[in-house]
């Protein structure tokens, strides 16, 4: 009777809001999991749930931290604050945007499109070149070879051949055939290492995301484990 109490009520001392949380969470993890057997409705209405909560909450997280404090407020600014004229661009390129819901105005939006694509591609070429390329031909050129043991000498050998060897792959020039071809597959041999780490990776996270929903369910919710 303890646990039929727990499962229905909750453990003592935890409030009905969060059993109804609860309750609701582990329907719509159970929703979501029924996809397993097949495409059914009660799999795509814990879908369109997932969507809407998930557009409402971005809506009102975009409004409160960007909207608010880097558009309206800097265009009606507390007494005694200067106004900051310049931040009505941004506010018509927004507007722009959502002009692409009426096709004789919708060749606007294609002028905020091109200043995201624009700026997006700058920023994020000159971030990647210092933080990705740069930093890998600096640590590449830097390594020691003489320091450490055998075995940190070898891996320090082999992380330079491995670039070299990548860099030789992604060489089209001139055709990959002998000595260059041999190069060219050894660099693909790391390519594929890399991605292999990267996907094992991301193998992990999603076990570890099911593990913690088995838990809530298990324990939280049915409490069958402590």
């Amino acid at each position: 009777m303890t646990w039929l109490h727990d499962f229905v009520l909750g453990a003592p001392g935890t409030t009905p809001a969060v059993v109804w949380g609860y309750w609701v969470a582990a329907v719509l993890t159970l929703a979501v999991y029924s996809f397993l057997y097949k495409d059914n409705p009660l799999y795509r209405f814990a879908e369109s749930v997932f969507v809407g909560v998930g557009a409402a909450y971005w809506l009102a997280l975009l409004y409160h931290n960007t909207l608010v404090p880097k558009l309206f407020v800097p265009l009606f600014p507390p007494e005694g604050e200067p106004m900051l004229w310049y931040r009505i661009f941004p506010g018509i390129l927004a507007v722009f945007m959502l002009l692409r819901f009426f096709p004789k105005l919708s060749w606007l939006s294609r002028w905020s499109l091109g200043f995201i694509v624009g700026m997006y591609a700058g920023v994020n070429t000159t971030g990647f070149a210092q933080g990705d390329f740069v930093a890998q031909l600096h640590a590449t050129m830097t390594t020691p070879l003489t320091e450490g043991g055998g075995l940190s000498i070898a891996l320090n050998v082999a992380a330079i051949l491995g670039v070299i060897a990548t860099l030789v792959y992604f060489f089209f020039s001139k055709e990959h055939r002998g000595a260059l071809g041999g190069i060219a597959r050894v660099g693909i041999c790391f390519l594929m290492v890399a991605f292999g780490a990267s996907f094992g990776y991301t193998v992990m996270g999603r076990v570890s995301l099911l593990i913690g929903r088995m838990t809530f369910l298990l324990r939280d919710w049915l409490h069958l484990m402590h």
